[in-house]
């Protein structure tokens, strides 16, 4: 089971770039410390990725929170000219690291959002656009858009990427309401991807949207952290909220979902962060220990935490 450890970090709303929000967070491992990477809001609400350094034994301890984005929005009409959301992190042999994030783009009465790719040259401190447009945007997969990627290397080289992907809106109180699965995409060069037919996470009576998922390889099995949720009510009916499941594949394409050993659920008690829901998980390992980091209240608003597992 999963025990939770408690908030490790919400904005104070004192840095104009992080005034509310620290959603979608990622560990990104150092040798002396872990940093986590999340999205951050402005007075807008424009999202950005920024980051902070916490101890290892300890996560609640904050070494350091940096004072500016890592990535700044797109110019006028692009992918990205309305936010920036942090997703997946990966090491290249060179010394680089790729970011791949979703682009914001609002539109008249809903929102868009499409498949960025950054690099950084810095360690991690700052990142750069590799490209003007996307890498992955709607398309005849992806009839709504493509979004919140997670990105592995398998040993022969291929690339495969596990994302969210909207396929319809329906009016529900008067706004319209996105219903996105899970999906995936193989590629030769993290770049170009081939987008599978066969749904990671497919819709059913109740999951009509899946929240960023988190794939990680254990014992040659592929295991994947995702969240969940009616698209009903969702933002003021806890029965309704994300939730979290946990999923497992042979081959990487083809999943099974096994959401009763996700071990962790909403708290019960109305008080805490993660009483109206759970979200946004990422699994990551340090010394021999499982943790998880996630997302409670409001999409993020009310900052994420970790658990550590324990048999």
């Amino acid at each position: 089971m999963w025990v939770k450890k408690g908030v490790i970090y919400k904005p104070d709303g004192s840095m104009p770039h992080s005034l509310s929000h620290a959603q979608v967070p990622f560990a990104y491992k150092h040798k002396d410390f872990l940093r986590i990477y999340f999205s951050s809001r402005d007075e807008k609400g424009q999202s950005r990725p920024t980051f902070l350094d916490v101890d290892y034994d300890d996560p609640k301890k904050i070494l350091y929170i940096h004072d500016k984005p890592v990535l700044e929005l797109g110019g006028p009409g692009e992918y990205d000219e309305t936010g920036a959301m942090p997703s997946w992190f990966v090491n290249r042999p060179n010394g680089d690291i790729w970011l791949y994030y979703t682009g914001w783009n609002r539109t008249w009465n809903s929102y868009r959002l499409s498949m960025g790719l950054a690099v950084s040259h810095d360690g991690g401190l700052s990142f750069k656009k590799m490209f003007a447009g996307p890498i992955m945007d709607r398309s005849i997969q992806n009839p709504i858009w493509a979004a919140q990627p997670s990105v592995l290397i398998d040993d022969d080289g291929t690339w495969r990427m596990w994302y969210i992907s909207g396929h319809k809106c329906e009016y529900i109180h008067g706004y319209p309401e996105p219903y996105y699965r899970g999906q995936s995409a193989t590629s030769r060069d993290g770049i170009h991807w081939e987008i599978s037919d066969i749904p990671t996470l497919d819709f059913d009576d109740f999951l009509h949207a899946v929240g960023r998922p988190s794939v990680f390889r254990e014992e040659g099995i592929y295991k994947m952290y995702y969240s969940y949720r009616h698209t009903r009510d969702y933002r003021t009916d806890r029965n309704q909220s994300y939730r979290l499941g946990y999923a497992e594949s042979k081959d990487g394409t083809n999943w099974e979902r096994k959401d009763h050993l996700v071990g962790i659920a909403k708290s019960e008690n109305p008080e805490d962060f993660d009483y109206q829901m759970i979200d946004y998980a990422n699994y990551y390992e340090h010394n021999g220990k499982k943790y998880l980091l996630y997302n409670g209240n409001g999409f993020g608003a009310a900052g994420f935490a970790y658990a550590v597992w324990e048999d």
